[in-house]
């Protein structure tokens, strides 16, 4: 749907949405190329030590249309199915990146059912808290989760049947057997554009975490995004990476599904313990050309020295706001300009920077991506604000890669949203201004903007700037009580390698930032942590660190 124009504007006036009414996700990203070029390279599975000790393997559109049609004829044996009134049977996915987590979203979401991402991490609460509240029948797993699950099941009576990849155990079913047993022979089902297709949990720092209800139509809402990205995904020679799970919406949605709906190899590759130098290794082993990098993925490999050139094409990044030294290091280092782009569960991909099309600008987002109505509006009246004002920022409604709410929760999802002069506006909780050349500036969470002696400090800036200190790792920073400023900066830091905490380190940390920033947003107390509190997607749980701030 997306051609580069010589600019952003010619971009966007260029665009259209063109979904079609009836659209089925399994069907576009497997069928429709095992049709069209069944031996086109779809996915490369390579687990940890290929070359030495693990594994590599090379699937064709042709042969995961096979399994996935095996595999929704043995799902739909044991009674899975859309069902004649209600909502369509959920199927949990608790696999890590390999070839049949990307078989069972396909063969799920062709039967028109609702598939489950589930993080291999997950401990029992956060499992059972999602099983339960989406009433899954069947979860797809390993010999490991289904560990993890057999204590769980006598609390969750919807669950019927866990199927193994790694094979038959004591109420588990084996996958092969299951597969091996089925027909080949499977008709997609005949779904709408706005029937339900995924449900993915969202990961928040405070409260339980609420199903986002996603309809296939949510990954033609993803290519434009995508597309702008990776400056103008696909390209030839084009195989892309991600650390990130495809547990996440950054792995499944930003990376698995827009790479097979054009075609593009994707390689299936989590490592057990994430490092610079594996990333790089695989990287030129694989030939991979494109690749999203969540913020920490990126200062993990900016703190191992020597690791490139990479020679990428296109680096994506999402959830922090880059600092003009990471975009710096991303050329230098991997090759491409990073371009930082943005969004959340509910509706992702909405903005997005592009160096195909315009130099990035260092601490600001980017622009709405075409086909998106992103603005900054006050939360209470839905008005828009003008350039340079502070505000939420919103997505305008209906927008193909939105939410169709929370699962059984219909007042949470009433409350996503605020009717102003323009219409019903999708509000994300996210703090920003847009700049005067229509670029978005995020300044923070709600709750995570800092009010010192009348200023408003947002940590993301705060934190690029700890980065640049050579003994700095990671940063997190967030506001303390104080009974003069009502607030202070706190900073908390892990150490890179071969320094150790002090006072006095401390001290030319903070000086560091007061130096570089300004006297009220430098931290007035800087704390040495050994692991950075982090939520499963890599983003900083900053209400543990206020909790940390506060006993000191």
């Amino acid at each position: 749907m997306l051609t580069k124009g010589q600019d952003y504007t010619s971009t966007v006036a260029g665009f259209r949405w063109d979904i079609p009414a009836r659209y089925n996700i399994g069907v576009d990203i497997c069928d429709r190329w095992a049709a069209a070029d069944p031996d086109r390279l779809a996915l490369i599975d390579v687990t940890e030590g290929a070359g030495n000790a693990g594994t590599r393997a090379e699937y064709t559109f042709g042969a995961l249309k096979e399994a996935s049609d095996r595999l929704a004829n043995a799902l739909a044996a044991l009674g899975v199915s859309r069902g004649g009134g209600g909502l369509p049977d959920r199927v949990g996915v608790l696999l890590p990146q390999r070839v049949e987590t990307a078989l069972a979203h396909i063969a799920v979401t062709k039967m028109g059912c609702i598939s489950i991402p589930l993080f291999t991490l997950f401990g029992p609460e956060a499992l059972a808290h999602r099983l339960g509240n989406s009433g899954a029948r069947v979860v797809i797993t390993d010999a490991a989760g289904a560990a993890k699950l057999a204590p769980l099941r006598a609390g969750l009576p919807d669950l019927a049947h866990v199927i193994s990849v790694e094979g038959a155990g004591l109420g588990v079913l084996g996958l092969a057997d299951l597969c091996a047993a089925a027909s080949a022979d499977f008709t997609a089902a005949d779904t709408l554009a706005e029937d339900p297709a995924i449900l993915i949990y969202t990961s928040g720092t405070t409260g339980n975490p609420k199903g986002a209800l996603h309809a296939h139509r949510v990954l033609p809402g993803h290519l434009p995004g995508v597309e702008i990205s990776h400056d103008f995904l696909p390209q030839p020679g084009d195989r892309i990476w991600t650390p990130a799970d495809w547990a996440w919406i950054g792995g499944l949605l930003d990376v698995l599904m827009p790479a097979l709906h054009h075609g593009v190899p994707v390689v299936a590759c989590r490592f057990a313990k994430f490092t610079g130098r594996a990333a790089a290794d695989l990287i030129r082993a694989e030939g991979i050309r494109n690749v999203f990098l969540p913020p920490t993925a990126l200062k993990i490999m900016r703190a191992d020295a020597d690791l490139g050139p990479l020679n990428l094409r296109s680096v994506g990044s999402g959830g922090e706001t880059q600092g003009g030294e990471l975009i710096d290091w991303g050329r230098r280092v991997l090759g491409a300009t990073i371009n930082e782009f943005y969004g959340q569960t509910e509706c992702n991909m909405i903005v997005s920077a592009c160096a195909a099309l315009e130099e990035p600008a260092p601490g600001v987002m980017g622009r709405p991506v075409p086909g998106h109505r992103v603005a900054v509006i006050e939360p209470a009246t839905g008005a828009v604000l003008a350039s340079g004002q502070e505000g939420t920022i919103a997505v305008l409604a209906p927008d193909p890669v939105m939410f169709l709410g929370y699962l059984n929760d219909p007042v949470a999802t009433e409350a996503k949203f605020v009717t102003g002069p323009e219409g019903r506006w999708l509000l994300t909780g996210d703090r920003g201004q847009m700049e005067p050349d229509g670029r978005l500036r995020f300044i923070g969470r709600d709750d995570d903007v800092i009010g010192s002696a009348g200023y408003r400090i947002g940590p993301a800036e705060v934190e690029d700037c700890l980065l640049r200190h050579p003994a700095v790792r990671l940063a997190g920073v967030v506001g303390a009580p104080d009974p003069i400023r009502g607030a202070v900066v706190v900073a908390f830091v892990t150490l890179a390698e071969g320094f150790a905490p002090s006072d006095a380190l401390a001290d030319e940390i903070a000086q560091h930032v007061k130096a570089r920033l300004a006297a009220h947003e430098y931290p007035r107390r800087v704390y040495f942590i050994d692991a950075m509190p982090m939520t499963t997607t890599g983003k900083i749980i900053r209400n543990r660190l206020r909790e940390m701030a506060a006993a000191g």
